[in-house]
């Protein structure tokens, strides 16, 4: 089970919540969020409630500011722990085109540029077989993100994504 820690204020300063299960609307425990503590686990956190908006994907660590963790602005309305990240092999394949048509590559590791890899700048579908992954809109791990556990993925939008645009992807493992 993971812990994490929410802070209206930057530098863990201000109201503060504690959390240690899935939440799907945190509006009642803090108005914003400015700083965190992820004591342990992996969490994804979102913008707004029920689980949706932008994703954000912390891994143990303190984050004195929403922009370390890439945050785009101070909201923070509910969260999950991600599960899958304590086994030993991670599996993921993508599709050039929906319902797992067209050309597939399959990846084991992290990957900091799609298209250097595997000439590909987007991709419209995938199967994650094994373990928990994050894609990034853009190479180096930044930009938009989107985290995807096991299961399939008919189609980008399915991700939460807008657009097929894919430009790097991890693993998410409980360092």
């Amino acid at each position: 089970m993971g812990k994490i820690v929410f802070f209206e204020d930057k530098n863990f300063q201000g109201r503060c919540h504690e959390c240690s299960i899935d939440c799907p609307d945190l509006r009642s425990y803090f108005s914003h969020c400015n700083s965190i503590k992820v004591e342990s686990g992996c969490w994804v956190l979102y913008e707004r409630p029920n689980y949706t908006g932008y994703q954000y994907i912390l891994s143990p660590g303190e984050y004195p500011d929403y922009q370390q963790w890439m945050g785009f602005n101070d909201s923070i309305k509910s969260c999950r722990s991600v599960k899958n990240v304590y086994g030993k092999s991670w599996k993921i394949r993508f599709y050039e085109k929906q319902d797992f048509a067209g050309q597939a590559v399959e990846c084991v590791d992290d990957c900091p540029s799609v298209y250097e890899a595997f000439k590909f700048r987007e991709f419209h579908s995938c199967v994650v077989m094994d373990g928990a992954w994050v894609l990034y809109e853009l190479p180096d791990y930044h930009g938009q993100q989107y985290f995807l556990e096991r299961g399939e993925y008919h189609n980008y939008t399915d991700w939460g994504a807008t657009s097929p645009a894919v430009g790097s992807f991890r693993m998410i493992t409980d360092f």
